[in-house]
């Protein structure tokens, strides 16, 4: 059947051969096509280079440059840090010298291990999807990983690897207790007794919420202690063994509600990281796209605070130590208020210690009638005694000496939720023989306090004083203020956009803020789009100049003046100036380029009128004006009352009552009537004769122009006024000079028009007749080839009849040749018959002769 089906193809193909021949040359060309497609293909794409070593053999790193995971390398130290990586990536370069520096110190503790997740042949790649290189993965022991997510700078990395290979601190006494727990950051507590079990029950789970704290904040803001001892867990009233307290200064300190939350470590670290309070805030911006910034900044005013940060301090910054001063020396440093209402009750077990129970009460509040509620002893011992277990919770058990000043520890607490009064517990120890100044010198909380007598005391109104840090800012205003601190070292190209200079020298730099200690502080507020710099006298201490710097903020009637970002050049001239050999002074700019720093006291200037362009950079029509403008700033190069200048508003700020909705804008600020400036009517096109018809319009000449003259022609024609007028008459007979010509041009190009139009018909009918002619052309030429082919035919006839006459001459000759070989065979033959025959007959008359002798 398919032998039947091909036979009809070949007879087609066999009559009309070139149907073959066509179908021939297509399926080649299809093949090579083909071929070369894929020949290309296979070129495009370059085979890749092996991977080589990413780290020095000296650096103690494993590097797996071949992308293979080995989980083996993990069990061989109880920390191990994995640095995933990409060759060709520029932050995984820079990265690669701090790990270096890191690993090279801490080898001994730690596994590192470096991994090429790049090359496409490696399981890391089959395995792992990163968003971004390099990646750093920590693991301790079987927990992780643990991604760290801050800058990779060596001491932040080898801060972050500390906290892992120590997440907890071990405290062993009271005193150490009080340390960890007077820091600015939040601190958890966690009791377990070891002398039961050698691992009591629920330690590795308030390890593991510790390492997970840390996958939540690289920083470790939250930090983690341990406590073994019951008597140093009593000091903050723990009791019970596996407890978690959570320690917070301004309000009530709290311990995990094991009866309501399972005791695991996703459920401590949540609970942690719900009810901890956090006073500063560290930002780290990761220097690309983000919006942590805005984020943060969008939940309302915020006081960023530009610190020299080092990681692997062992104690907090003293800069910050000052900033969040109070909360650990006064009961309450964001929520005091203006009085308190303080009872003094010795302490049963010990006859130096008294507990001073305080109600803080609100300015509204003192007002009444009762301004203090606390119960006597007799009314209210009960209660009073309810009380005292909020107080001495972290003071150290060793007595104080007659020549030791009086140690103050404070508890905050709440009875009842009120907004209008807050309860504090304070616990002195106090020796007899001092009296009641020797006491408030010596008192950390610098609070008025009266020396306690052996019995208690009626309630007592005490004023609230200043204390180290920074105090009593709050119940003034309803405004809120963030606090948030920055590395200045990693975010200093911030900084300088705020407003801080362009160079960190060590001198002092007034203008921008920045003192020798390398602090910048500024306040912003995106909701009102401004932001205020702190300006530091050398005078001021840093908690002073803070204080005063949120203290001007939170006034109903703020002081501080708004910081205008601007560029640092006064002037640019907008066009070279002529060459003046024997000018010694420069001649004024054409056009004043505008600064923030330069823009008031340049449009202010009442002894002239400024005309004022606003453009940007980026503005297509600022830039098709900027002939127009050098023309008329041309025209007033003579004039000393009017000048033109111009100020980018893209790169400066400006007051607010100055700024436009658009660009280009222009606007004229008379010369004795600033506050009448005049802005160019949007509807008018700005060119040079509408400009100029501003500027006569509303310049201060005018104005005064428009007041009754003199009679005098002298006065009539001299002064700026007359000087402009002639100007103007002059530019309107050029302008109406311009119209003559222009009408003239009108004339000329109509009939240019006519011509051309008149023109355009004659190209087009020659078109036409050389279309024709075109055709004549190829018939005619249809014609010549049909002839020529003719005429070929018949050459090549005559050619062919020219060639068989010869072959018919040529057989002639040769037919000639055999008639006469013919022809004389014959007549040879004919000889010869004739010769036999007449010997026969000569025989025959012999044998006769011979017959008739016998």
């Amino acid at each position: 059947s398919g032998l039947s089906a091909v036979e009809p193809v070949l007879y087609l193909m066999a009559r009309r051969p070139d149907l073959l021949c066509g179908a021939i040359v297509l399926g080649v060309l299809l093949i090579l096509a083909v071929k070369f497609t894929c020949s290309r293909a296979r070129n495009v794409v370059a085979a890749a280079r092996p991977p080589v070593r990413f780290f020095s053999p000296e650096a103690p790193i494993v590097d797996l440059y071949l992308g293979q995971l080995d989980q083996r390398l993990r069990s061989m130290a109880e920390v191990s840090l994995i640095f995933f990586y990409a060759p060709w990536c520029a932050h995984s370069l820079a990265a690669r010298h701090e790990v270096q520096q890191v690993a090279k110190k801490l080898a001994k503790q730690v596994q590192f291990v470096a991994v090429n997740c790049w090359w496409s042949q490696g399981k890391c790649r089959k395995q792992n999807r990163f968003y971004q290189y390099p990646t750093i993965h920590l693991f301790y022991r079987r927990f992780g990983p643990i991604d760290y997510k801050g800058p990779f700078v060596a001491p932040y990395v080898e801060s972050f690897i500390l906290r892992v290979i120590t997440p907890l601190t071990y405290l062993p006494s009271r005193a150490m207790l009080q340390e960890f727990l007077s820091y600015h950051e939040p601190r958890v507590v966690g009791f377990f007794q070891f002398n039961s079990s050698p691992q009591p029950p629920g330690y590795l789970t308030y390890l593991s919420s510790a390492l997970q704290a840390l996958k939540r904040d690289f920083r470790n803001v939250v930090r983690f202690g341990v406590v073994t001892s019951k008597q140093v867990a009593e000091a903050i009233s723990l009791k019970e063994d596996a407890s978690v307290y959570l320690h917070r200064r301004f309000n009530s300190s709290l311990i995990f509600p094991r009866g309501e939350r399972n005791f695991t470590s996703e459920a401590i670290c949540s609970w942690v990281f719900e009810h901890h309070e956090t006073v500063l805030k560290w930002l780290q911006p990761p220097g690309t796209k983000s919006r942590l910034l805005e984020h943060e900044l969008n939940k309302g005013p915020a006081l960023l605070l530009f610190l020299p940060h080092n990681p692997l301090a062992s104690k907090p910054s003293p800069i910050l130590q000052q900033v969040s001063n109070g909360g650990q020396d006064s009961c309450f440093e964001y929520f005091t208020s203006d009085l308190l209402c303080c009872h003094s009750v010795l302490l049963p077990e010990s006859s130096t210690s008294v507990c001073d129970v305080c109600l803080h009460l609100s300015p509204s509040f003192t007002s009444s009638s009762v301004p203090c509620t606390l119960p006597s002893t007799a009314q209210g011992g009960d209660m009073l005694q309810s009380y005292l277990r909020h107080c001495c919770l972290h003071q150290l058990p060793a007595p104080v000496s007659i020549k030791t000043a009086t140690t103050v520890g404070c508890s905050n607490f709440l009875n009842s939720y009120s907004p209008f009064n807050q309860y504090s517990a304070c616990c002195r120890k106090i020796e007899p023989q001092l009296n009641e100044s020797q006491a408030k010198e010596g008192s950390d909380m610098q609070r008025v306090h009266l020396t306690p007598p052996p019995s208690p005391i009626p309630p007592y109104t005490v004023p609230v004083q200043g204390g180290d840090g920074i105090t009593g800012l709050q119940c003034h205003t309803n405004r809120t203020l963030r606090f948030y601190v920055l590395d200045v070292a990693l975010n200093w190209p911030l900084a300088v956009r705020l407003g801080a200079s362009g160079n960190r020298s060590a001198s002092l730099d007034q203008e921008a803020g920045i003192q020798r200690d390398g602090l910048f502080a500024a306040i912003v507020n995106l909701k009102d789009e401004v932001h205020y710099v702190l300006h530091r006298s050398a005078a001021a201490t840093l908690t002073e100049s803070l204080e005063g710097f949120i203290r001007n903020f939170s006034a109903p009637y703020s002081v501080l003046q708004r910081y205008l970002v601007g560029e640092n050049k006064k002037g640019v001239k907008q066009e070279a100036r002529r060459p003046d050999e024997h000018q010694q002074s420069p001649p004024p700019p054409l056009i004043t380029e505008l600064t923030t720093s330069s823009f008031l006291p340049f449009i202010m200037d009442i002894e002239k009128d400024v005309l004022l362009i606003y453009y940007t950079q980026w503005c297509g029509f600022c830039s098709v004006l900027n002939h127009i403008i050098i023309q008329l700033a041309r025209l007033l190069q003579g004039n000393s009352t009017i000048t033109v200048a111009r100020v980018n508003v893209a790169r400066n700020d400006l007051p607010w009552e100055f700024m436009v909705d658009h660009v280009p804008s222009v606007l004229l600020f008379p010369r004795n009537r600033k506050h009448l400036s005049v802005k160019f009517p949007d509807d008018l096109p700005i060119t040079l004769p509408n400009l100029l018809h501003f500027i006569l319009q509303h310049s201060g000449s005018a104005h005064y122009a428009k007041k009754p003259a003199t009679s005098s022609v002298e006065s009539q024609g001299s002064g700026p006024s007359a000087v402009l007028r002639a100007e103007f008459l002059a530019l309107q007979r050029e302008v109406q000079a311009l119209h003559l010509a222009r009408e003239h041009l009108s004339k000329q190009l109509a009939q240019l028009w006519r011509d051309n139009r008149r023109l355009t018909f004659d190209a087009r009918s020659l078109e036409a007749q050389n279309a024709e002619l075109q055709r004549e052309r190829q018939s005619l030429e249809e014609q010549h080839q049909e002839k020529s082919r003719q005429l070929g035919e018949a050459v090549k006839r005559l050619q062919e009849l020219a060639d068989t006459s010869e072959n018919l001459l040529n057989e002639n000759i040769l037919l000639r040749v055999l008639l006469r070989a013919l022809k004389d065979k014959r007549e040879v033959g004919e000889q010869v018959e004739v010769e036999r025959k007449e010997a026969e007959q000569k025989k025959m008359r012999t044998n006769e002769e011979k017959k008739v002798g016998q």
